[in-house]
């Protein structure tokens, strides 16, 4: 198969006067998104509209249209096939509001970073406008908003379970996963003129029907909204059959009922095989933002993607705090070396390259295979995970593809390095015995920093996190640093932190403060856990029930015990005393207030205001969240968790 990747020459119409100019007369597909319009394969929109029109279709982009009325929906008449719309790459209440549910002030994905572009629950008013503008026109939902609402969801914003978004936007089909193969054959059924309501037996969708009306695939459970709304125990168990039927080969349908009406999910779709990813990331794309949005100053979004490369799919990983399992899914995919070394040569070529590859990664950056043998013929494990709470005996560790994928990318000329930038999974890159690619990355794809994601150190947290036991982490970490000296080399690793998670309590908050205070960590952010649709952990929060076992949870929803747990984790900053003081007489460990080198917090009394508000400026030797018996008195940007 031809591997080449090619760059476009034009972007798909994003107004009328672009449409009119390729002569046509009206799209097959109008693509609406809440996002500015990209076109580069780390953006959904792009991805899915190169592949429509590859397929022969003609799609045009309506993006971040004005959604106080139906009239920005017409802009291109009514389409030949359909609508198809998304929120975006991210959720739309993830992109306007914080955890603490404040208002953000910055939108990566819209021109300038200018919030204001996208309504909330983007999906359900974009619908709802299309329908006020032409009726019964085909609109078919999809996107990481759509794919995670698709079921009945405990919504964190109303603190309430909703219904399905395709209940409430009145969509004709919802797509969830990775939508390439489920569009094409949605495009196909739809230009053969079968009208939309009875394309009911497609993998990879969710449509609505009548209460008696027939399912076309075997059934794992059923379930009833009125009682999900009210019952925890049977949303959480919900959840488990939900959880344990993404899988293309052993997954079942689910019905959902809502009154006289069935939301049935049909199995999912199987993911693209890797010829199959190839050709998709070997389309015509522009690889940048539309030049409509240069004299408002390009879109953010762009700037840490534009020259890193993609190389698979899906994460056997599957934390509980993580969505990928219920959308991408828990099978890796990846693509072939030649085509990833093939884009990699088309982006040396670009006239701004600077001669270094910000990232070969996805997901998880070390993964390319299956977790296992197994995997590929019957499907992802319902009862236990690859990797937590320890490695499964069948687990296949091998990084050498990527490792000699990363070395063919070096050899290109222009190019001066590659760093490796998304997240490493850690415990298995210490699982491989063979040492070689560890050696590698912190030797030549290590840009100073590593970002990695020990998320805390209590057990108890980590196994509701679905994370390995710590000594994992303390295993990594030593090598780690072991080989950035033997490299001779100054480098730090950054961890991600979560406060809050569910299971985290203020006795293991404190556990974590003083690991921090021992190792010399003194993070500038930290992550309060954030409840988004689709994960496990959203429903501990929830419920109070870890939907995967069925065991009560200790659950963290006070707002002040959220500070509490945070301000703990941020222990050395002044502004944090009064936090930290109360959140120790709580946990009873007021043998950490005081003045000696064990304790976390001076007393009161003890806080001389100059040095509190010099601290609080950030400027003492160590405010910068590294790890300090490695960086001495340097100070560093930290790139951490936003």
């Amino acid at each position: 198969m031809n591997k080449k990747v090619n760059i476009g020459t034009e972007f798909l119409p994003l107004s009328k006067k672009d449409m009119e100019e390729r002569g046509w007369d009206r799209p097959d597909f109008v693509y609406v998104t809440g996002d500015a319009y990209v076109d580069h394969p780390s953006f959904g929109v792009a991805i899915i509209s190169r592949v429509l029109e590859n397929a022969g279709y003609r799609v045009a982009i309506l993006s971040q249209p004005d959604y106080r009325s139906k009239d920005a929906f017409t802009e291109y008449g009514c389409p030949k096939l359909g609508f198809l719309v998304t929120a975006g790459n991210i959720d739309s209440m993830v992109a306007h509001y914080t955890v603490s549910k404040k208002r953000r002030s910055y939108d990566y994905y819209s021109p300038g970073g200018k919030m204001g572009a996208r309504p909330d629950r983007a999906v359900i008013v974009y619908c709802n406008r299309i329908r006020e503008a032409y009726g019964a026109v085909p609109i078919i939902i999809g996107g990481l908003e759509a794919s995670l609402r698709r079921f009945a969801h405990y919504d964190y914003w109303d603190d309430k379970v909703r219904r399905s978004v395709l209940v409430d936007s009145k969509a004709d089909i919802l797509t969830y996963g990775m939508g390439e193969k489920i569009i094409l054959r949605l495009a196909e059924l739809l230009s053969k003129g079968i009208p939309v309501r009875k394309i009911r037996a497609e993998r990879g969708t969710c449509y609505l029907c009548d209460k008696d009306d027939k399912v076309n695939f075997p059934v794992a459970d059923e379930f009833d909204f009125n009682r999900l709304k009210t019952d925890k125990e049977e949303y959480a168990r919900a959840f488990s059959v939900q959880y344990k039927n993404q899988d293309a080969i052993s997954g079942k349908a689910i019905v959902e009922y809502y009154d006289n009406k069935k939301l049935v999910q049909n199995p999912p779709m199987p993911p693209l095989e890797r010829e199959e990813l190839d050709k998709v990331y070997s389309l015509p794309y522009m690889r940048d933002y539309h030049p409509s949005y240069e004299k408002a100053g390009g879109v953010p979004a762009i700037d840490e993607v534009k020259f890193s490369i993609t190389h698979n799919r899906g994460c056997f990983g599957a934390c509980n705090f993580c969505a990928l399992a219920f959308h991408q899914g828990r099978t890796v995919r990846s693509r072939s070396e030649e085509s990833v070394i093939e884009e990699a040569k088309l982006i040396a070529d670009m006239p701004d390259f600077k001669g270094y590859i910000h990232d070969i990664g996805g997901p998880t950056a070390n993964f390319r295979y299956p977790a296992c043998e197994k995997q590929k013929t019957e499907g992802v494990c319902t009862n236990r995970k690859c990797l937590s709470p320890r490695p499964c005996k069948n687990l296949t560790v091998d990084h050498s593809e990527y490792m000699h994928m990363i070395y063919e990318v070096e050899k290109i000329p222009k190019i001066k390095k590659v760093f490796i930038r998304s997240g490493i999974r850690f415990d298995y890159l210490i699982y491989d015995k063979n040492e070689d690619f560890f050696k590698k990355l912190v030797r030549d794809n290590v840009s100073g920093q590593l970002k990695v994601a020990p998320e805390h150190c209590s057990d108890n947290v980590l196994c509701y996190m679905g994370k390995p036991s710590f000594d994992v982490y303390r295993t990594f970490r030593h090598r780690f640093f072991e080989i950035t000296k033997e490299c001779g080399k100054e480098q730090y690793l950054v961890p991600y932190l979560m406060s809050s998670h569910p299971g985290s309590t203020l006795a293991d908050a404190v556990k974590l403060a003083l690991y921090l205070k021992k190792e010399g960590y003194q993070p500038e952010q930290v992550q309060d856990f954030y409840p988004t649709p689709g994960t496990a952990s959203t429903v501990m929060y929830y419920t109070g029930i870890d939907p995967l076992s069925g065991k009560k949870v200790y659950v963290c929803t006070d707002y002040h015990e959220k500070q509490l747990q945070r301000a703990l984790l941020q222990y050395s900053r002044p502004a944090n005393a009064d936090l930290v003081r109360e959140a120790l007489i709580k946990a009873g460990r007021e043998d950490l207030i005081g003045n000696t080198k064990e304790c976390l917090v001076k007393p009161e009394a003890a806080i001389r205001p100059k040095t509190a508000n010099r601290r609080a400026q950030g400027k003492t030797a160590n405010a910068r969240g590294y790890d300090k018996k490695n960086v001495g008195r340097k100070r560093r940007k930290n790139n951490g968790r936003t």
